[in-house]
């Protein structure tokens, strides 16, 4: 009886001539394990104009649906995770990113690595990590008009550069202060170290199940970063007084405009975005390595602390 079909899907940025190579790299790798490698239809487009022999790839939604998948293999940045983290949500594949781009914090393993990711990914010889995601909701007059998701963070921000946007920020359903500003930032653990990060919110490990507000150059006495519950709920109020628009993304992918009076709420959402993980290490020692920060002096521990 033959052995049941193996498809692995393949994510990669192949407008850049580094990521395309390693590209076609992995679903070389893949074809010749006798696994079949899934892409999009532009990036088959894309690997196949670049080595013919790679026609027997199949397309993802075409060929092969999301439920039939076994793993993600992510070639790129954070960037190219949460677009494929986008495109299996909701399904069990887990995502193994290999970081082609520059911090890269999602990613499991580095460029060098690569054909050893990829062995690694086919003998199925990775633990599975959940990471906790939020859901977004928009409202105007008790009437929802959007709804989406976000891994690292859902922004409300001004449309309009010289315009500020005025808000009313709230948490577990009491409002907690209002004022002037360029946006808020609603962040997850993950996010923590993305676009919270660098408007001065606190780095949370990503273990911990909570939720970040950070305002983004607020014009107020009370503007402090704030960490709440899991399960608590957090909401941003556009206020009427606001001139112009705003406008909420989520992870910097999925847009839609805020018109005044617009409420945006977050929530913890019940599906988490699965990671492919290789190794054990420790978030303090990645935070070291992707920020290059100063440890030298550390003596350790001796004995027990």
């Amino acid at each position: 009886m033959a052995a049941p079909a193996r498809y692995i899907l393949v994510v990669a940025h192949t407008g850049r001539d580094d990521t395309l190579a390693a590209g076609v790299s992995v679903c070389e790798q893949l074809l010749a394990a006798g696994v079949t490698p899934v892409v999009s239809e532009d990036e088959r487009r894309d690997l196949v104009a670049s080595h013919a022999e790679l026609g027997s790839m199949a397309v993802l939604g075409v060929d092969v649906q999301p439920d039939e998948l076994e793993l993600v293999i992510v070639l790129g940045g954070d960037g190219t995770i949460l677009r494929a983290a986008e495109m299996v949500r909701g399904f069990q594949a887990p995502l193994l990113g290999v970081n082609l781009g520059h911090v890269g914090f999602l990613a499991e393993s580095e460029r060098d690595d690569l054909a050893e990711a990829v062995h690694r990914g086919l003998t199925r010889d990775y633990d599975v990590e959940e990471r906790m995601t939020i859901s977004v909701r928009v409202k105007v007059d008790n009437t929802v008009i959007y709804e989406s998701w976000a891994l690292n963070e859902a922004t409300v921000e001004k449309a309009s550069r010289e315009r500020m946007l005025e808000v009313v920020i709230e948490v577990d359903g009491r409002p907690l202060s209002s004022f002037g500003c360029d946006g808020v930032v609603m962040s997850t653990p993950t996010g923590s170290t993305a676009y919270s990060f660098s408007a001065g919110g606190p780095v949370v490990w990503p273990g911990l199940e909570a939720m970040l507000l950070v305002p983004l150059s607020a014009h107020a006495l009370f503007a402090r970063p704030l960490v709440v519950d899991a399960n608590s709920s957090l909401a941003v109020e556009v206020l009427d007084r606001t001139d112009g628009s705003g406008i909420l993304w989520c992870d910097g992918r999925r847009a839609h405009e805020l018109p005044p009076g617009a409420r945006v709420v977050v929530r913890r959402s019940p599906i988490p975005v699965r990671l492919a993980r290789l190794h054990h290490g420790v978030f303090t020692d990645r935070l070291v390595k992707k920020f290059n920060l100063p440890v030298s002096g550390w003596r350790g521990p001796i004995g027990r602390d």
